[in-house]
C-alpha cells in the first residue's frame, strides 16, 4: 500500500507559478512511477506528467510541455510538480499518482492522492 498527500495548490493569477509537491509512504514508495494527472470540473481525468523510478526519464503532456516539470526525491519520497507560465485552462484539481509501469495512462496507477485544487484567475 502506498499513501500519497499533496499540497501547494491555491489560487494564483495568469502567467504565475506554483509548485505541487507529493509525499508518499508506504510500501516501497520510492519504486514505484509516479503520475501528475489532472481534473477539471465536467471533464475526464487527464496525464499531465510521468516520472520513472529514478527520476531519470519524464514524460509531459503537450499541453504543459515547456511550461512544467515534473521531479522527484528518493530520500525524502517526494514528487514535484514546477508549473510556471500558468494559463486559465490549467484549472482543475490536480492529482499525484503512483504505479509500476512509467506510462501516460490513469488505469496504470494504482494508488492515488486525494487532489489539490489549481486555479489561475485570467
Amino acid at each position: 500500500q502506498v499513501q500519497l498527500v499533496e499540497s501547494g495548490g491555491g489560487l494564483v493569477q495568469a502567467g504565475g507559478s506554483l509548485r505541487l509537491s507529493c509525499a508518499a509512504s508506504g510500501r516501497a514508495s520510492s519504486s514505484n512511477a509516479m503520475g501528475w494527472f489532472r481534473q477539471a470540473p465536467g471533464k475526464e481525468r487527464e496525464f499531465v506528467a510521468s516520472i520513472n523510478w529514478s527520476g531519470g526519464s519524464t514524460l509531459h503532456a503537450n499541453s504543459v510541455k515547456g511550461r512544467f516539470t515534473i521531479s522527484r526525491d528518493n530520500a525524502k519520497n517526494m514528487v514535484y510538480l514546477q508549473m510556471n507560465s500558468l494559463k486559465p485552462e490549467d484549472t482543475a484539481v490536480y492529482y499525484c499518482a503512483a504505479g509500476n509501469l512509467f506510462a501516460t495512462a490513469l488505469s496504470t496507477y494504482a494508488y492515488w492522492g486525494q487532489g489539490t485544487q489549481v486555479t489561475v484567475s485570467s
